[in-house]
Parts: C-alpha cells; structure tokens; sequence
C-alpha cells in the first residue's frame, strides 16, 4: 500500500519529499537501504538508521526503492513467525497460535493494508460512479463491505495458517509465512506499473511509480527468499510455485478490477491487492499439502 502512515507515527514520510541517494549508496549498501525505507513506509518496526543513508525521514522514491521489499516484507513475515513459534512452544495448538501470529502481523504493519482493504471493498462496491468511489475511500469511516472483508480476510488467514501448521508443522507455517509477507507485498507492486494513479494528487501520485525493471528485481529477489526459506521449512517446490502464480493472478485481476472502478488505482488498491494476494497464496499452497 503506498499511503503515508497516519501523522504523529515517529517514522511517517512526508510524501512530497523523497529520500535522496547518498553517493555512498552503491552494490549492496544501496540495497540495504532500499530494504530499510521500505521497512519505514510498509511497518511500524523499528528500523534503524544506516551510516550511509540519505534522509531517513523522507518517503521512498517508488521508481527505484521497491526492488528491496521483499526483504522489508520478509522481516514483517518474521514478526508473525517468531509469535507462531512461541505460542506452540507454549502449547497454544495451531488455531490460537496462528491467530496471534496473524494479530502480530496486524500489529507490525499498524494494519496498514487491512485500511486499504477495507477502504477498497467500501469504494468498490458502495458507489456507482467513478467520482463516488474515490469519494467513500477517503473516508475514514469504515461500511458495510469494508467490514465484512476485514472480517472474512482476517479468518481465513487464520484458518490457513492453522490448517498449514496441522498438516506441515510449526516451522513449515513459521517460513510459509515470511514467504508470503513477502510474495504478497511483491505481487501488489504489479498494480502500480500497469495503472496510472486514479488521483492526480495524494501519496500514490506523490511517491511515483516503480519502473518495470525494479518490480522485476523484486519478484527476482521474492523467487529466491521463497525458493530458501521454503527449503528450510520443508514446504512443497510445487506448492511454492503454485503459491507465485496465485499471487501474480491476483494482482492482475485486482488490476483490472481497479481499472474498472476507477481507472487507475489508489494506495487503497495497493494494500488491498497485498491481503487478497496473500490469501490467494496461502490458499494455493494448502491445495499441494493434501491432509
């Protein structure tokens, strides 16, 4: 989701002030720093400051920066993981453990995309112009539909991450779910290079948009963290790839859908096309790990 988090957030970015390159941002180090601005915009973890940063305080340039988010989107992952572990550690049993880990999620990302779900699914189908649309996702009040797909989103990644640690176990559910912090921010990236932004102001014109070569960086750099993590917790190589394909569905029918109700997209589209996305992967690897 490309929305600057709510003001007073001690890490929120001014949208009409990007961060500029430092000349020692170069190879990795240049890397690093991408991961970390994204870590900043998508997150409220706490991200430290690297010596050779530019302003860490400015929102990231969207045309280069989003090369490095699933690294940022791996680390977001980590934080449910590490909540999964614990809570079967404690003996919590897979259905509460994965509603914590999922609450954690929730938490670490100050339920920045579950806001652009819901302000989407309120737009999308709770106006009948164009204009109208735009309209009630702007407002922060929250409608019947957004609420029903708040709701329905946050059981059934509950549901499927307990299902996935039932049949796999707990380190397999740990990975599946960095992998898909990471696949499912990944996957939204492809929204914004096949739309222009509905508005001609706000923070999803205001950050820009990635150029094609960065958003194949990061789906380079997505197969790869999949690919290992995905070793180390035993998950299917067919369920991975299953996994990919479901996600890079999903953002193309959320493309279209958003070029339809609007003709463009929104920062709201961004983050909603993260929580159907991820669904949609969970969903695809639990078909290739039969019970």
């Amino acid at each position: 989701m490309v929305r600057p988090h709510a003001a007073g957030h001690p890490m929120s970015p001014d949208p009409h002030t990007h961060a500029p390159a430092s000349p020692r941002e170069t190879g990795w180090r240049a890397v690093a720093a991408d991961a970390v601005r994204c870590l900043r915009f998508y997150s409220r973890l706490p991200a430290p400051v690297l010596p050779w940063e530019g302003d860490p305080h400015a929102a990231p340039d969207f045309a280069v920066t989003p090369r490095a988010l699933p690294i940022a989107g791996a680390v977001i992952g980590a934080a449910g993981a590490l909540v999964l572990g614990l809570a079967h550690a404690l003996g919590f049993g897979p259905a509460l453990s994965a509603a914590l880990a999922v609450g954690a999620l929730v938490a670490a990302t100050g339920a920045f995309h579950e806001d652009g779900l819901a302000d989407t699914a309120d737009g999308f189908w709770g106006g009948h112009t164009r204009e109208r649309r735009l309209e009630i996702m702007r407002d922060s009040r929250i409608g019947s539909y957004g609420a029903a797909a708040l709701v329905l989103s946050l059981i059934v990644r509950i549901l499927a991450l307990a299902t996935l640690v039932e049949r796999a176990g707990p380190l397999a559910g740990a990975m599946a779910l960095v992998v898909m912090a990471a696949l499912s921010r990944t996957g939204a990236l492809d929204v914004m290079i096949a739309l222009d932004p509905a508005r001609s102001s706000g923070a999803s014109h205001a950050v820009g948009r990635p150029l094609p070569r960065t958003v194949a960086t990061a789906w380079a750099l997505c197969a790869a963290l999949g690919l290992a993590l995905g070793l180390v917790g035993g998950l299917p190589l067919p369920g991975l790839a299953l996994a990919f394909a479901a996600a890079a569905l999903t953002a193309w029918g959320m493309t279209a859908l958003s070029r339809a109700r609007l003709g463009g997209y929104t920062g709201d589209v961004v983050g909603a096309t993260q929580q159907v996305a991820e669904i949609a992967a969970f969903l695809a690897l639990l078909a290739c790990l039969r019970p």
